[in-house]
């Protein structure tokens, strides 16, 4: 038998083996610190700049779209985000190999598990986009003297983007919160256990809740570009920060769901040659 520097056990054992409750945690803090630190930042040393809206009102918080535009907070959003995004997608396919092992037998509910994993693809793609697009460098922006108009169209396709990967982001995220609570209500009807039970409630609440202020923020939002009045569009930005605070708690809802689970990064097993 060939024999080379480690030991079967050696060379078989995991090179990364972490809790997925652990996993979970991170992934989530990774933009809920970056967001937090965006707003603080632009609320001290970019005030006037990420408040500022064609109203020229009284605003007394930014958007989230201002506040992770400008420098240094730029980096640190695409920081969070691009960390973040890898487990995310890691998060999406360990759903739907749970889903397959549950509803083995249940077409409506494989496909309903097909759908999800591809509206939480979607919804990751979406973040993505609106966070490498930022909106100032499409918005405020505007077309020096003596520059071709063709300068200025280029800079309006990407604020095309920005706007497409927001868009994308809401909606694929709400379709998959509908569609998850959906397989977690069939989960509750036919499997008792009180950790999936818990999840399914933390999550219709949190769905609930997303797509409530989801409605109040597209209302402020209206209103503000249609009357122009004082507050309005912070009361904007306060909802807007709900949504995705609530959407990053939705997806720690997979504390629960892989409890018991484990991250392991590990080499493959190699044939042995005798």
């Amino acid at each position: 038998m060939l024999q080379g520097p480690y030991s079967s056990l050696d060379r078989d054992r995991p090179l990364v083996r972490l809790p997925f409750t652990s996993f979970a945690v991170v992934t989530v803090l990774l933009p809920l610190t970056g967001l937090i630190a965006c707003l603080f930042i632009s609320l001290i040393y970019h005030f006037e700049d990420s408040t500022y809206t064609h109203c020229q009102v009284s605003n007394y918080l930014p958007s989230i779209s201002s506040a992770i535009s400008r420098v240094p907070e730029r980096y640190v959003w695409r920081c969070c985000i691009g960390l973040h995004s890898a487990p995310r997608f890691l998060v999406a396919a360990a759903y739907f190999s749970f889903y397959r092992g549950r509803f083995a037998s249940r077409l409506p509910e494989l496909l309903l598990s097909g759908l999800a994993l591809l509206c939480s693809l979607a919804e990751n793609t979406g973040l993505l986009l609106l966070t490498y697009v930022s909106s100032t460098e499409t918005y405020s922006e505007y077309s020096p003297p003596g520059r071709p108009a063709s300068f200025r169209r280029t800079r309006l396709q990407f604020s095309g983007v920005h706007k497409n990967g927001f868009i994308t982001f809401i909606a694929s995220s709400l379709l998959h919160m509908l569609i998850t609570c959906r397989l977690w209500y069939v989960i509750r009807r036919h499997y008792v256990n009180q950790e999936e039970i818990t999840s399914y409630r933390w999550k219709l609440r949190l769905f609930l809740f997303n797509i409530s202020c989801c409605a109040a923020a597209a209302y402020f939002f209206r209103r503000h570009n249609k009357y122009c009045e004082d507050g309005v569009y912070t009361l904007f930005a306060v909802f807007e920060y709900l949504v995705v605070f609530s959407n990053m708690a939705f997806h720690m809802t997979a504390f629960w769901d892989f409890g018991s689970k484990e991250v392991m990064v590990g080499t493959a097993p190699e044939d042995k040659r005798y």
